[in-house]
């Protein structure tokens, strides 16, 4: 049992893995609608049938064309009957209204005659429906009879009856409105539900073939133009298919199926990554973020095919290629972006031409997000997504139709969408930042600025430490150009490198600038505990301002695991006799584990040490260099980060050099004989 347990924890990363995989590859499944009844042939009107000659498999109808289908659901709309039903107390309603409005005798006895009239004709009806040209079918309880619309008296009618009898307009006017609006009642009532009912039975009665194919009919040869009507017979036999696949469709295998697809893929990433021994896998936040975005845009293409298949290119798959490149590397971001298409691609109509619209404008996105650090880049990469989606479509069109006259304008105002939405970049880059602890350029940059609240703090109580921060801050960005890294993060966390200072910065020797020092007054432990305290101070700030973790690992590494020398030697040579613990003196470290973080100590260090030179000349900023890099090699303080020999023959150079160039250091040149 211990063994198995002690398996499980070695491989939890591996476990891990898979339990993520596993998990999204349920999601995308759950969340794309399976309509594993349909089937779809490779064409489109206007190309060229790739395919082997295609014979009708067997009997099957061929279906009538849009236009023709919308004809014959007019003429019935149009043939429609209207169905009304009889109120019989409507008479009684009308002379009891009339007697509640109390008229003068004399518009009484024309409003009595007027009901009169009203009610023994064929009707009273006061519908909005257009009658005219339609069947008009009045029901008296489960019996009914077909009627002339012209024959039902309709609120026109009373207007024209009061008119000939009252000669004043106005007058007439008003009293037509008060017997329209609050006297008459309808005794012919529309149906609506009726209506509608046999309208809806009629159109579901519609048939939408017109001819039969006959089973072994040529429906298309190999190489040959599609036309419409082609198209037609195509998607007849389509429809068809799909009809029979239902008998014989197994759902569970159909899952299977799906899942594996999505797996394979998977697999295929992880292996390239593992190829290339990229650190990603070795972060379980970075994995889950690999995982999640490819959740998120899936469920941003599943809500869509959902609401409408057409609709399917306005989803932003592009966002995956950008968020994938500010957070790590070109070669992740288009892997990744490539098994995304592809697992989507699957669950999409028109694949192919989903996935080559995707794959060309994810690597386009790449490319022109090579160097992200300005807001204005998320505008050039919108703006290259909605010409290359319209460059691909213009391209298609006029390979398969020949014709500029078939462009649709509604595609470029999807792609135009779709390239907004792409910009929903910016704000996810922040959101994501925080949710999974990650840091990108974009974060750096803002946090570069010497105005932010850390740095200001810095420059106003430790002026000293903020020169030589900055000064740190400018040779590391040089040096990691040099030997390769991220030199923006080496800048940054260089500049943060030392702001715990600030809780003490007088203890410092570059803020002593009175001849005042503090550690004179004290003994050699309490110094120590002093100097070494600004680093657990400095990540209380790093807590307090907010920064990135990236950043905080500068502060914990700049001094590693060393001792504070000087205190520790002056400790041992006045109390000769005392057992001095060598840990009181010991910074906690951790020591650096990148590049950027080394080439900080190494700066850092070598920066400080050269500056208390008493003579700056040559060989003194020689030797202290070397003695520097050759400690810090020498006490274990590089192990654990990735700098070869090469790079730290580089350093060495490039350290030198950068010191010989600070202090004026020039090369004394022969006297010229008179």
């Amino acid at each position: 049992m211990r063994k198995f347990i002690s398996y499980i924890i070695s491989h939890l990363r591996i476990f891990y893995l898979i339990s993520v995989m596993a998990a999204t590859v349920a999601l995308i499944l759950i969340m794309f609608p399976n309509d594993y009844s349909r089937v779809q042939y490779d064409y489109a009107v206007g190309s060229f049938w790739r395919g082997d000659d295609l014979y009708a498999p067997y009997d099957f109808t061929i279906l009538q064309s849009e236009s023709e289908n919308k004809q014959e659901e007019e003429r019935i709309k149009n043939e429609s009957t209207r169905y009304f039903y009889i109120d019989s107390s409507a008479r009684q309603t009308a002379r009891q209204r009339a007697s509640e409005r109390h008229f003068p005798p004399r518009q009484n006895a024309l409003v009595q005659q007027i009901i009169s009239l009203v009610y023994n004709s064929t009707g009273y009806c006061t519908t909005d429906e257009e009658l005219s040209g339609h069947p008009v079918v009045i029901l008296s309880g489960n019996v009914g009879y077909e009627t002339n619309p012209d024959l039902l008296t309709t609120p026109a009618d009373v207007e024209r009856f009061v008119s000939q009898a009252i000669a004043d307009s106005n007058e007439a006017a008003r009293l037509t409105r008060i017997l329209t609006d609050s006297v008459l009642a309808p005794s012919i009532v529309y149906d609506a539900n009726r209506t509608h009912l046999e309208l809806d039975t009629r159109l579901s009665q519609l048939s939408y073939s017109s001819r039969m194919i006959q089973q072994d009919e040529l429906i298309v040869s190999k190489g040959q133009r599609v036309d419409e009507e082609t198209a037609l017979v195509l998607a007849s036999l389509e429809q068809e298919e799909s009809h029979r696949k239902i008998a014989d469709f197994n759902i569970f295998l159909h899952y299977v199926g799906q899942a594996l697809l999505c797996i394979i893929a998977f697999v295929a990433l992880y292996i390239f990554l593992k190829n290339i021994r990229h650190p990603m896998l070795e972060d379980i936040k970075k994995v889950t973020f690999a995982f999640f975005i490819v959740i998120f845009i899936s469920a941003i293409v599943a809500l869509l095919v959902r609401i409408n298949p057409d609709y399917v290119l306005l989803a932003p798959v592009c966002i995956v290629p950008i968020l994938m490149r500010i957070f790590f590397d070109m070669r992740v971001a288009l892997y990744i972006h490539i098994v995304a298409v592809i697992i989507i691609g699957n669950m999409v109509p028109n694949s192919y031409e989903f996935i080559f619209y995707q794959l060309v404008s994810g690597m386009m996105s790449i490319i022109t997000v090579r160097n992200f650090e300005k807001r204005s880049s998320f505008f050039a990469v919108a703006l290259v997504i909605f010409s290359t989606y319209s460059l691909i479509y213009i391209a298609g069109v006029l390979s398969t139709e020949t014709s500029f006259a078939n462009l649709h304008i509604d595609r470029f105002l999807i792609f135009f969408l779709n390239a907004i939405l792409t910009l929903l970049a910016y704000p996810l880059i922040f959101l994501f930042e925080r949710m999974f602890g990650m840091t990108t350029n974009l974060t750096l940059m803002e946090i570069s600025s010497t105005n932010t609240p850390a740095l200001r703090e810095l420059s106003q109580k430790a002026p000293g430490t903020f020169q030589h921060s900055m000064q740190v801050a400018n040779i590391s960005e040089d040096l990691i150009n040099e030997i390769g890294g991220n030199a923006l993060l080496a800048k940054v966390g260089a500049l943060y490198h030392d702001i715990g200072k600030v809780m003490a910065p007088i203890y410092f020797t570059e803020n002593q600038n009175n001849g005042f020092n503090p550690h004179d007054n004290i003994d050699y432990e309490e110094s120590a505990h002093i100097i070494t305290q600004h680093v657990r101070d400095g990540i209380q700030l790093a807590k307090k301002y907010r920064l990135p973790a990236e950043v905080t690992d500068f502060i914990r590494t700049h001094h590693g695991t060393t001792v504070t020398g000087y205190f520790y030697a002056q400790a041992k040579l006045h109390h000769p006799e005392e057992d001095i613990n060598i840990s009181d003196y010991r910074y906690l470290g951790p020591t650096p584990f990148s590049r950027e973080t080394a080439v900080v100590m190494l700066v850092d260090s070598v920066e400080a040490a050269c500056k208390s030179l008493k003579n700056h000349d040559k060989e003194s900023i020689y030797r202290m260099v070397d003695n520097i890099i050759n400690d810090k090699i020498e006490h274990n303080q590089l192990n654990n980060c990735p700098l070869t020999l090469q790079d730290i023959t580089l350093i060495r150079s490039h350290l030198k050099d950068r010191m010989m160039s600070i202090y004026h250091v020039r090369i004394s040149y022969p006297m010229k004989a008179n």
